[in-house]
């Protein structure tokens, strides 16, 4: 691994640490990918590929970690915003686009009557709970363990400057277990306010798990019989699975749901919408920014929930995942590597079987990285709707040498 490759992306790192704690935070941090073989910051990109600043070239696999659905600086919506931004983007009361942004919410999803705006999935997922307490008069919410809601003081995985009491009130059980969870609700009778899931667990370090047959009609009629609102967390899934929510793909309609990622195809923008039931307890729970209102990130909202509904791009994604997947599993099966590949086809993780430490994930993503290809060791990909055919084998001759470098590693 050459230091010159990066020379400028660690130069721009070092500058960095001396005015930002750590340089880079939170999930894009340089502790989530492998130091010396990956850049830290990039310059632009285009369709599925990207550049780092000093000039390298990438196959796209993380797509932002999720915004990036359409493909980086898609036509469509860089065009609807360069129109909004010749009228402006940040004012004293919502633009239009507020109103046409929620109705095409509700139109597309099929339990929602409502919707409401922010900045994050942590955000929304966060107000959502706090909907779900005011409307039951309710403590307590339920999550699955591991699970990712955020980075607010309930759910965040960091437990620095986080008190007993920011916590009391949350609850555990493992994913698809509905036994313990069952067990949980009688438990705490009367004073449960929520369960909060994910679509499928998708928790980094941890390979994926897609929900147990009858799992989330089971925990919909549980709510149900109990008085609780389901919300479901669809925010790193939401618009690649289906266009109403990943509860459409699984057969599922909980009570709010929370969106933010791939809704404005990078632009910051995330979402809550919810059943008419809470509405009124919507209402009463207080929730601004000075920028949820802002027009630039709705229109380019519109302009891409407009390209998912009008082509055939969440089929197209898990075609192209579906390629990856194959390809991948019959590299590994060459070089006599046994490997768990997980989740939706459009949202894959592929781990080494016994890799306990990540030693294995480690080489084969530094590896890739080197070659050209942008994925992490410990965090799920995405696909998007720029990736082809040729793109995919290209990042298939790719894996085939990170194969080969894993396997000189377990040699």
């Amino acid at each position: 691994m050459s230091s010159n490759r990066y020379a400028e992306s660690e130069a721009l790192l070092a500058r960095a640490r001396r005015v930002v704690p750590g340089g880079v935070y939170g999930h894009q941090s340089p502790r989530m990918v492998v130091g010396g073989a990956y850049p830290y910051f990039f310059a632009r990109g285009d369709g599925c590929r990207v550049w780092d600043v000093d000039g390298n070239e990438y196959i796209d696999l993380m797509c932002s970690y999720g915004p990036i659905v359409l493909g980086h600086r898609h036509p469509a919506v860089e065009a609807a915003v360069r129109r909004q931004l010749d009228d402006g983007d940040c004012f004293n009361a919502p633009s239009r686009a507020w109103v046409e942004l929620a109705e095409t919410l509700v139109r597309i999803t099929p339990f929602a009557d409502w919707a409401a705006f922010a900045k994050n999935g942590s955000d929304v997922c966060t107000w959502a709970v706090t909907v779900a307490r005011e409307y039951t008069g309710r403590r307590k919410v339920v999550r699955a363990a591991g699970a990712y809601h955020g980075a607010h003081a309930w759910c965040t995985p960091a437990p620095a400057g986080v008190t007993p009491e920011d916590t009391a009130n949350v609850l555990s059980f493992p994913y698809n277990d509905l036994r313990a969870l069952h067990d949980l609700v009688a438990a705490h009778r009367g004073d449960i306010a929520a369960i909060i899931l994910s679509p499928f667990r998708h928790d980094a370090f941890h390979d994926q798990e897609l929900p147990a047959e009858g799992f989330l009609p089971a925990v919909r009629a549980l709510c149900d019989q109990a008085g609780i609102v389901f919300i479901l967390d669809d925010v790193r899934a939401g618009f690649r699975l289906a266009l109403g929510g990943s509860g459409e793909r699984f057969g599922v309609q909980p009570d709010l749901a929370c969106y933010a990622k791939a809704l404005a195809n990078g632009y910051p923008l995330s979402a809550c919408v919810g059943r008419e039931a809470l509405k009124e307890a919507a209402e009463r729970v207080y929730f601004t920014g000075s920028y949820f209102t802002s027009a630039v990130p709705m229109v380019a909202a519109l302009a891409c929930l407009a390209e998912l509904e009008a082509t055939d791009a969440i089929a197209h994604m898990d075609a192209m995942g579906l390629r990856l997947q194959r390809g991948m599993l019959q590299q590994a099966g060459s070089h006599s590597l046994a490997v768990t590949y997980s989740g939706p086809p459009a949202l894959p993780f592929m781990s080494f079987v016994g890799d306990e430490k990540f030693a294995r994930s480690r080489a084969f993503a530094a590896a890739c990285a080197q070659g050209g290809v942008y994925l992490t060791p410990y965090h799920n990909w995405f696909i998007s709707a720029a990736h082809r055919e040729p793109d995919i084998d290209q990042i298939l001759e790719i894996t085939d040498g990170a194969f080969t470098a894993v396997r000189r590693l377990a040699a």
